[in-house]
């Protein structure tokens, strides 16, 4: 069954490793008997593709297994039902795997299975038949035998929708070679081994916390503990166990931890042996205090969803340089070039980031053409950077509409589409506030004859709850 290791989730079966002190083999034989023994649902996603909506927990390799190798949207858990209605319908999705408690905030009349006890049992709910409860205990496990270097398959794997720069969110495709070339470079760049354990605080429905803090660790035999819902003292007090050897996060989720540091006294995390920051851009000084209060060296890198996700970082086999995005991952060509001409540039000149290798998605369910542009193989991130003659690479700011907020990507015209649509608003301007702990704050610049409180309730029925300005103001005209 070498072959079959292709496919995301049974390259992670194959690696040995475990989730939640059960071996990953063992989710995943769960989501592979599902779907044998559920016609109905294989009758539901006939031709059609399938999501995940779940938090970050081992019965997500589950649902990848079930999803039987086909294109997945990944719908973030704080999603709101109009932005998860709009993803099912663009992508086609025949039922969804989530949990009782999210199911509520599905579109009405949704196909879903409910995994709330995997890998015991699952409860499929199709139509308007009574739900059934499929048995996942009963299977005769998994038995995969697979070289490392076996590669993904070219087939559709995880769609993630981003890149709302022209107003409405795309589905980016990526295939299971795009997701497993991604956490085989995260284990070399990171000399990832069986001995590893990553605590996973990221949602896995953001790549980054998929592909590096799950998948990564997994594929190199290692542990994996999931935090369902990030806390900054639950996560420090599980790192001082000392077992925790890989940590993944954004730069909210670190800072978050070390004002709990400021205020209980710095502790020593020896056991830490590589720490990972990605997703927004890294305050220096967040760096170096985290540094001087764990004794443990954040690493900083850099990537988007579009490159699968990660594209720089600074690995383990050189000094951290810190306030630097890294080098290249392995296996992934980076490069400055002219926005406008097109063309690379001599180092230490700022210019468009451009990436190209097997990490490249194969493009957007949608709307492409309002999306990110890959051009001669090269995916034009729309972010802007400078190489230095050392090979190493500093972010220096992005040319596409969009700050982030917590290691999310904000763009202010879907914000901007969304409000101008409320009855009695004739104008908005969103824009992004700098704020130390969240990178950016939203606020909101209304005209109309709309008030803050309507506003602020329109907004939480219609966007997720990290898109939700903070600040709203009212004006006439």
């Amino acid at each position: 069954m070498s072959d079959a290791v292709g496919i995301l989730p049974l390259a992670v079966a194959a690696g040995g490793g475990t989730i939640d002190g059960i071996p990953a083999a063992g989710w995943v034989a769960a989501g592979v008997h599902l779907v044998q023994r559920s016609a109905p649902l294989v009758r539901a996603l006939m031709g059609r593709r399938a999501a995940i909506m779940l938090p970050t927990s081992p019965a997500f390799f589950t649902a990848l297994a079930a999803c039987d190798g086909r294109g997945t949207v990944l719908v973030n858990p704080l999603a709101a039902t109009p932005e998860i209605a709009h993803q099912l319908a663009d992508a086609d999705v025949g039922a969804v795997f989530t949990t009782t408690a999210l199911a509520s905030r599905l579109p009405a009349g949704t196909p879903h299975v409910l995994l709330d006890d995997a890998p015991r049992t699952a409860r499929v709910v199709l139509g308007a038949g009574a739900p059934r409860d499929v048995d996942l205990v009963a299977h005769g496990g998994l038995r995969l035998d697979a070289e490392d270097d076996v590669p993904g398959r070219d087939e559709e794997a995880a769609i993630v929708y981003t890149s709302a720069m022209a107003g409405t969110p795309l589905g980016a495709i990526l295939t299971h070679r795009n997701l497993i070339a991604n956490a085989r470079s995260t284990m070399a760049a990171a000399a990832l081994t069986p001995h590893d354990h990553s605590l996973a605080v990221l949602p896995f429905s953001h790549l980054f916390g998929l592909v590096v803090g799950g998948l990564a660790p997994l594929l190199a035999g290692g542990r994996v503990t999931t935090m369902a819902r990030f806390n900054p003292t639950r996560a420090l007090d599980r790192l001082e166990q000392g077992d925790i050897t890989f940590l993944t996060a954004v730069p909210a989720v670190f800072a978050g931890m070390v004002s709990v540091l400021e205020r209980r006294g710095a502790t020593r995390l020896d056991a830490l042996r590589v720490v990972i920051c990605g997703g927004a851009p890294l305050d220096h000084a967040l760096q170096d205090r985290w540094a001087e209060l764990t004794g443990t060296e954040m690493r900083q890198g850099y990537g988007l969803t579009e490159a699968g996700p990660v594209c720089l970082f600074n690995p383990l086999d050189r000094p951290n340089c810190r306030g630097s995005i890294g080098v290249p991952f392995p296996g992934v060509e980076v490069a400055i070039h002219d926005p406008d001409h097109r063309t690379p540039v001599a180092d230490d000149t700022p210019g468009e980031i451009c990436v190209r290798g097997d990490n490249v998605f194969r493009g957007y369910v949608s709307g492409g053409a309002n999306g990110l542009a890959v051009r001669d193989g090269w995916l034009h991130t729309g972010d802007l950077g400078v190489r230095r003659a050392d090979g190493t690479f500093l972010f220096s700011g992005v040319l596409k509409a969009m700050f982030t907020r917590n290691g999310y990507n904000i763009y202010p015209r879907e914000l901007e589409r969304v409000i101008a649509a409320m009855p009695g608003v004739r104008s908005v301007r969103v824009r992004g506030v700098p704020d130390a702990m969240r990178e950016h704050q939203i606020a909101a610049d209304v005209v109309g004859d709309v008030t803050e409180a309507d506003v602020a309730a329109w907004c939480a029925e219609r966007m997720a709850t990290y898109k939700q300005p903070n600040a709203i103001t009212i004006g006439g005209a």
